[in-house]
């Protein structure tokens, strides 16, 4: 009988003891829908990520690589064609792509710089991601620039 009451004692203060500990809350939260300021701007907002190739890493010589393009003439695309059009800010990033080409034997490597812009979501914006494309196809004579963009909450 002393056992039973002593169970469902220590039940009880087990049960009491859970009512009455409080969910922990952290001391502080992240916002990702915005500020109060200027809540609207959070939303409709994308990431581009441009992947552009500026020279060759290794590879075979019996492929037509174009020439490496130095750090300056990079800076000098990003001031002329890119900050003009986002002016509020990016991101770049050094990486190497890797592909092997049909019937290859060893991966072609190629230099690239990755363009990070985080912007609203609206058809001038995308217009501007082209703009930039096509003017480095034309200052550079690649076939192609990289563009993958996600949506993102962002806060300021």
């Amino acid at each position: 009988m002393r056992l039973r009451q002593a169970w469902w004692l220590s039940l009880v203060l087990v049960l009491a003891a859970c009512s009455t500990t409080g969910a922990v809350v952290p001391a502080t939260t992240a916002s990702l829908q915005g500020d109060a300021a200027r809540p609207a701007q959070a939303q409709g907002w994308v990431r581009s990520e441009l992947y552009f190739g500026v020279g060759e890493e290794s590879g075979p010589a019996d492929r037509p690589q174009t020439e490496k393009i130095g750090e300056a003439q990079w800076r000098a695309f990003l001031d002329k064609e890119v900050t003009p059009r986002f002016p509020d800010g990016l991101t770049v990033f050094d990486a190497y792509g890797q592909w092997l080409f049909r019937g290859a034997k060893e991966p072609n490597r190629l230099g690239t710089k990755v363009l990070v812009i985080l912007h609203e979501d609206t058809p001038q914006r995308r217009a501007d991601i082209e703009a930039i494309r096509l003017a480095w196809k034309q200052a550079t004579g690649h076939q192609s620039v990289l563009w993958a963009q996600q949506r993102v909450e962002v806060s300021f």
